[in-house]
């Protein structure tokens, strides 16, 4: 699945591979949690997580991976040594295998993020 046409994230999730579901359900709570004032959404066929109806953070499930959003690039600079490790396009960090999601960096990414507004690049 890359793109989903689910009216909203109950629906998404519903959708994916179920030896994916309990990782992305897992991140969904962490969005949740770590992004109080944060609206979810569903853009791009994917779950989004907006601030003043800018997306921040999103999260999807690929075809050969789930895939992290990082949408603010002074949270990708501010992260840049322990993403370095990482498979990571130019915002996107990938986990080719559902128990591989680092929770603890993703936690840490999504504070961060929710500390303040940034630009979206």
């Amino acid at each position: 699945m890359v793109q989903s046409s689910a009216a909203d994230v109950d629906g998404y999730l519903a959708e994916v591979p179920e030896e994916r579901r309990e990782a992305l359900g897992r991140l969904r709570e962490l969005c949740r949690a770590e992004l109080p004032g944060f609206a979810e959404v569903m853009a791009y066929g994917m779950p989004v997580y907006e601030r003043d109806g800018t997306g921040e953070i999103a999260f999807a499930s690929q075809k050969q991976y789930i895939s992290l959003y990082l949408l603010r690039e002074d949270v990708r600079e501010a992260f840049a040594g322990r993403l370095a490790g990482h498979d990571m396009g130019k915002g996107c960090l990938r986990f080719r295998k559902a128990e591989s999601v680092d929770f603890d960096l993703v936690r840490d990414l999504l504070r961060a993020t929710a500390k303040g507004p940034g630009a979206v690049s």
